[in-house]
C-alpha cells in the first residue's frame, strides 16, 4: 500500500489495562498501532505487546495530564495518516472503512472530526452526543498543545462526521459512576483555573454558570430524553461550573488576606 494511504492508530496509556484489549482488537486492522505508555505500572505493556502493538515510552515525570505525551506519541507514528484513540474507546469497522476511504480520494480534508457516544449510569447519553473530538488528521500538519482538554492544532482544512451517521462514531467504554465525576470535576476544575483567569467573575456567575450549563444539557442538548441520568448528568454538569467559579473567588479573596 502507498505509505501516504496508511493509518497509524496512536494510543496514550497509563494504567489503562481495564479497556484495553478491546480497544486493541477494534484497531488491530490498521497499518500501524502505536502505544506510547506513560510508565504504567499494571498490565498495560503486557497487553500492548501481546498485541504486537510498537511500544514507545514517554516519562510520567510530574505529568499530570496526558496532552504533552499526545504531541510526542503522534510524530513518533510511522505514517502519514494518524488516528488517536483513548484506551477506552472503540472504533467500529465502519469507521475504519470511512477513514481509509476519505484518505483516497484527492480532495481529502487534513484532519477530520469524529463523533463520540458516551454513556452514564449504563445507558447512551442524548446530551453528551455528538461530543465531536478531533482525532484525524495528517501528521506533518499537526501540532498538540500541552493543555488539558485542548485539541489538536491542523494546518489545513478540518471537516466534522456528520452526526447522523453514528455507526462511524467512537464508542466511549468510560461508564464514569457519580463518585467518578466528583472527583474528576475536582481535578478537572484546578486545570481551568489557569485559562480563566484572566475573567473578572463575579459572585452572579455562581448562579449564572451552573444555571446555563443545566439549561444547555437538560434542554437544549435533550438530556431530558435520558430519564434519570440525564437529570443527574445534568446537574453533574452544572456542579462543575461552580465549582470552577468558586474556586477562582476563594484564590481571588486569598490574595486580598494580609498575614
Amino acid at each position: 500500500m502507498n505509505k501516504d494511504r496508511q493509518i497509524a492508530v496512536v494510543i496514550n496509556t497509563y494504567n489503562a489495562e481495564q479497556h484495553l484489549k478491546e480497544v486493541l482488537d477494534s484497531v488491530k486492522e490498521f497499518d500501524e498501532i502505536l502505544v506510547c505508555d506513560m510508565e504504567s505500572t499494571d498490565n498495560t505493556r503486557a497487553i500492548a505487546q501481546q498485541y504486537g502493538c510498537r511500544i514507545v515510552t514517554f516519562p510520567k515525570g510530574q505529568h499530570s495530564i496526558v496532552e504533552p505525551a499526545r504531541e510526542f506519541a503522534i510524530h513518533e507514528a510511522g505514517c502519514e495518516w494518524v488516528l488517536v484513540v483513548d484506551a477506552d474507546e472503540v472504533v467500529t469497522p465502519q469507521l475504519k472503512d470511512y477513514l481509509y476511504s476519505e484518505i483516497a480520494k484527492p480532495d481529502c480534508p487534513d484532519g477530520i472530526a469524529i463523533p463520540r457516544k458516551n454513556y452514564f449510569m449504563g445507558q447512551f447519553l442524548h446530551s453528551a452526543y455528538p461530543d465531536y473530538i478531533l482525532r484525524f488528521f495528517r501528521k506533518e500538519k499537526t501540532h498538540w498543545p500541552p493543555v488539558i482538554h485542548c485539541s489538536p492544532v491542523v494546518d489545513g482544512r478540518v471537516v466534522r462526521i456528520p452526526k447522523n451517521q453514528k455507526e462511524l462514531a467512537f464508542i466511549h467504554l468510560a461508564n464514569d459512576s457519580v463518585s467518578d465525576i466528583i472527583r474528576k470535576s475536582d481535578t478537572y476544575s484546578n486545570y481551568e483555573l489557569p485559562r480563566r483567569r484572566h475573567k473578572n467573575y463575579g459572585v452572579g456567575k455562581l448562579f449564572a454558570r451552573p444555571i446555563f450549563r443545566f439549561v444547555k444539557s437538560y434542554f437544549i442538548k435533550r438530556g431530558f430524553l435520558d430519564g434519570k441520568a440525564g437529570l443527574i448528568h445534568a446537574l453533574l454538569d452544572a456542579v462543575y461550573q461552580f465549582v470552577i467559579v468558586a474556586k477562582l473567588l476563594e484564590e481571588r479573596t486569598k490574595k486580598t488576606i494580609e498575614y
